[in-house]
């Protein structure tokens, strides 16, 4: 368990620094806590130049699993231990688009163990070449580890980033998998490896993305437009989203968990776009099954 933790603390501060970098040499927040039930973590947060509001969490928590979370998870209740590194970020431009990750491994007293993570990209207006060079770069990971694991996982994505209220996906995509192990499962090895690569992945498909949109100019509908589209990702987050639940459900560190909260969002009621635009087009694109590459 302190290899697996001590990799995602590691991975933490590795993108925490490139990040900085990206974004003018800015300073994360560093915000150690303890849980009082077992464990604790750090979280990084950046209020900067490109990305207006972005947080890298670590934690390593353990503890008694309570019978609703366990229900949740389909699992008997018990003594459990979690750690990963869980990234949401930001950016003030509207051309840029919002970014999540998560790499996790959840482990049970009973010897239950798996790993589980996630990386999609949701755009304020959908590029197509973006999408197509962030899909090709998830392709590349996957391929390198299981021909199988892209298709798969990147269908486990679109069905998993899906606001069922709004019939649209949260955004482009990207690959998502949980409850990994192991052909053996007393070798954790190849599943670790897979996850490792995920996460080191993170600022190459990002970044480049971030630099070639940040100082796009822009005007006060498309300020609007960013301000609606990140209510919608306000909306999954609570809604839908398993994490944020079972963050929430085992005593987790709120301000932690609700990191992924954008620093500002609107609600306009019935909101509508003008046709042929490329809000239209946008919306247009927020569907399952897509085949980016």
């Amino acid at each position: 368990m302190n290899d697996i933790s001590n990799y995602f603390k590691s991975l933490q501060e590795d993108i925490c620094q490139q990040l900085s970098i990206a974004d003018g040499d800015t300073p994360f927040l560093v915000d150690d806590w303890k849980r009082p039930e077992g464990g604790g973590g750090t979280s990084m947060v950046l209020t900067g130049k490109k990305i207006e509001k972005g947080g890298v969490m670590f934690s390593a928590v353990e503890g008694v699993l309570n019978e609703k979370a366990a229900k949740g998870l389909n699992i008997p209740a018990g003594d459990f231990f979690a750690t990963g590194v869980s990234i949401v970020l930001h950016p003030s431009n509207p051309f840029s688009p919002i970014i999540h990750m998560n790499v996790r491994y959840f482990e049970m007293d009973n010897g239950l163990w798996w790993f589980g993570g996630g990386i999609d990209l949701t755009p304020h207006y959908i590029d197509p070449e973006d999408a197509i060079f962030f899909h090709s770069g998830l392709k590349k990971v996957c391929d390198l580890h299981d021909p199988s694991f892209y298709p798969t996982f990147k269908s486990w994505a679109d069905d998993y980033f899906f606001l069922p209220h709004r019939k649209e996906t949260r955004g482009v995509g990207g690959i998502f998998f949980d409850r990994l192990v192991a052909a053996k499962k007393e070798d954790k090895e190849s599943s670790f490896d897979f996850v490792k690569a995920v996460g080191e992945s993170f600022c190459s498909l990002y970044i480049p993305l971030l630099q070639r949109t940040y100082d796009r100019p822009f005007n006060d509908l498309n300020k609007k437009w960013q301000y609606v589209r990140r209510g919608r990702y306000v909306e999954f987050n609570l809604v839908w989203d398993k994490g944020t639940k079972f963050g929430l459900e085992t005593n987790g560190r709120t301000e932690s968990i609700l990191v992924s909260m954008p620093p500002m969002a609107s609600w306009e009621y019935d909101h509508q776009v003008e046709t042929g635009s490329p809000e239209e087009f946008t919306l247009s694109h927020l569907k399952k099954g897509i085949n980016w590459i």
